[in-house]
């Protein structure tokens, strides 16, 4: 491992290291995290932590990757003062058969009834990692793993005797409390092992190394095109904010494009300045409403992540706007405003579109000939005071692309946008006709959270 020179070469890796997992850090944010090290004390590791997380971190989403990465740039002083005993215990058993795990299985339940702040909570988690944690990778390599510890451990095998053992010794203790006291317990001891397995790995690998594998992105920046489905459940919560900045936005934009009638009354009175010449028109306000909107959303299965969060972001636009039609499409197009009725779960929408909508004829994405059937079979769809939204990697299997149609669509509709999953760097590669629709309507890069958040904010420019 390459150890930095100072504390300041620690301090500029570890800044460096949270704007590479996608964190927001800015220089000044990384001038007052240093001015803050000039007044604590840092031998306390926490206080050090709380340091750094009070002036980089912003969201509480943003913690976790934080707490991941300060634990490898500062990674807690092994002393071996803590848990003597147990690492005693350990290095005694280096070399004893299988018939001393269940005495290690036992101090492991012990420690998962009591507090996962207790010092020897972590340091037993050490001592584990050391003893069965460091296998052979690859002929004549060794690493270390997190799952031969667990497994060696099984401290999911040890729930019942745990459970019976609290509800004996705290008397009258509900079940429900003893079973999630136990859950957590188990889940800190793994993260624990893991966290002593990635501190490992990095004082032979290199901190710099395993913090670019270790650290998912925060949730806001999860690729649409690759999160997993708890992800996209943890995405759910940052729709209903964006949709109602989105509707705010159009609806301003709206306003502002719309010239209202012209005012006789307020013109003529002005024009008595004049001697009768009506220098100065005045036009009535624009009559405030909610904009209509049109969704266009891309189901096939190339983009299915993509289209799931889309569906989610359309079933929360209907509440922010007075018309929401969606429509879904792969080969051909078909209305699906209907799944998303009001009071309807939106999972069973998404459940639904694939059995009950008209949306596939060969399975190969054609976007000419949905262009032309979306026109001809709902010609009503978009009119002047309609928004229109095209979601969808604009990948057409070397179809026609009917630039004709859309662009008399776009001229039909106040707004058009079109939101792009993919990189712009794979636009026009293969079959993307990106550049092409990118001309008849406005094309964004829309890979996550934060792109369609940035792209909200540029409806108000």
């Amino acid at each position: 491992m390459t150890t930095p020179a100072s504390l300041v070469d620690r301090h500029v890796g570890f800044v460096h290291a949270l704007r590479e997992a996608g964190l927001p850090v800015s220089p000044a944010e990384g001038l007052d995290a240093a001015h803050a090290l000039m007044v604590i004390d840092l031998a306390e590791r926490e206080t050090l932590r709380e340091a750094y997380a009070a002036t980089l971190v912003k969201r509480p989403a943003h913690r976790p990757g934080f707490d991941l990465l300060f634990d490898l740039w500062f990674p807690p002083l092994i002393t071996g003062a803590q848990g003597t005993a147990v690492a005693k215990d350990a290095e005694d058993a280096k070399d004893a058969e299988d018939a001393e795990l269940p005495e290690l299985r036992e101090r492991l339940a012990e420690l998962l009834m009591g507090d996962p702040a207790d010092p020897a909570f972590r340091e037993f988690a050490r001592v584990m990692v050391g003893r069965f944690g460091q296998v052979q990778a690859a002929p004549g390599r060794q690493s270390w793993f997190s799952f031969p510890v667990l497994r060696a451990l099984s401290p999911e095998t040890l729930v019942a005797r745990m459970l019976a053992a609290m509800l004996d010794e705290r008397g009258g203790l509900p079940e429900k409390v003893a079973r999630r006291h136990i859950a957590r317990t188990t889940e800190a001891f793994t993260e624990a092992v893991a966290s002593d397995v990635r501190r490992r790995i990095a004082e032979e690998s290199g901190v710099e190394k395993i913090a670019r594998s270790a650290v998912r992105p925060p949730i806001d920046r999860v690729d649409f095109l690759r999160a997993t489905k708890e992800e996209l459940a943890r995405l759910r919560r940052e729709v209903y904010p964006l949709a109602r900045r989105l509707a705010t936005r159009l609806s301003i934009r709206q306003k502002r494009g719309r010239r209202g009638r012209l005012d006789f009354r307020r013109t003529v009175r002005a024009s008595l300045s004049t001697g009768g010449v009506p220098l100065t028109t005045h036009l009535r306000p624009p009559r405030p409403h909610r904009p209509e909107l049109v969704v266009l959303c891309d189901a096939s299965d190339s983009v299915s992540t993509f289209s799931h969060f889309t569906l989610l972001l359309t079933f929360a636009l209907r509440e922010q706007f007075t018309k929401v039609r969606a429509f879904a499409f792969v080969d051909t197009v078909d209305e699906i405003t209907d799944l998303f009725a009001p009071g309807a779960d939106v999972l069973d929408a998404i459940g639904r579109l694939a059995d009950e909508a008209d949306i596939v004829r060969f399975g190969r994405t054609d976007y000419g000939h949905v262009f032309e059937r979306f026109a001809e079979r709902f010609p009503d769809a978009v009119g002047p005071r309609t928004s229109l939204l095209i979601l969808g990697d604009a990948r057409s299997n070397y179809q026609v692309p009917a630039l004709g149609t859309l662009k008399r669509l776009a001229g039909q509709a106040r707004h058009a946008y079109w939101l792009n999953p993919e990189p712009r760097a794979q636009w026009d590669t293969g079959d993307s006709l990106a550049t092409s629709y990118g001309s008849v309507v406005p094309m964004h890069e829309c890979r996550n959270v934060a792109q369609l958040a940035a792209f909200v904010e540029t409806l108000a420019s």
